[in-house]
């Protein structure tokens, strides 16, 4: 087994979308860093993780409490995707933000990072984790949004999937 989602949830809604994600994938783990920290991550070659944003565009506290060990992880050889969870209505200025804060260092720790998404049917003012007009990775608003969870969730799984057949190949 070469792949994992390490994800933590404030409100159970990251926790819903990885279990969604894992089953668009074929043996895949499932870790909530708020029980294991990142005690596992090394043991994966191919690794999703799950960011909430919380407040005004802060990490949710429990990646917060992990943040020194993760910066310390040598990404180098490891594919990476990220999801992130937020909400565009009551924060449109700092929407999905957090996910940015691990893409900057799993960037900087040699991370091959996949799973861009378009920032097409979102409505919100700003977010750190646009690069090019697109999202660093998947996000989903389960509170404005919950209709669109199952399709975005799909056809970015597909998206990976394909892009790791491409890397083996």
């Amino acid at each position: 087994m070469t792949t994992a989602i390490f994800y933590t949830s404030q409100c159970n809604h990251a926790k819903g979308v990885a279990k969604k994600i894992s089953k668009a994938f074929d043996e895949i783990r499932i870790f909530d860093i708020a029980v294991t920290g990142s005690e596992y991550i090394n043991d994966f070659k191919h690794i999703i993780f799950g960011v909430s944003t919380s407040n005004h565009g802060e990490m949710q506290k429990d990646w917060q409490k992990i943040w020194s060990d993760f910066k310390s992880i040598d990404f180098k050889g490891k594919t990476v995707a990220i999801f992130s969870l937020g909400d565009q209505v009551n924060y449109p200025d700092e929407f999905a933000d957090a996910m940015k804060y691990v893409y900057d260092d799993l960037l900087k720790s040699g991370a091959n990072i996949i799973g861009f998404t378009s920032t097409d049917s979102y409505n919100f003012n700003s977010s750190k984790a646009v690069i090019d007009d697109k999202f660093v990775g998947l996000v989903i608003d389960e509170v404005n949004q919950p209709h669109l969870t199952d399709k975005r969730i799909q056809d970015w799984a597909d998206k990976i999937k394909e892009d790791l057949q491409h890397e083996s190949s």
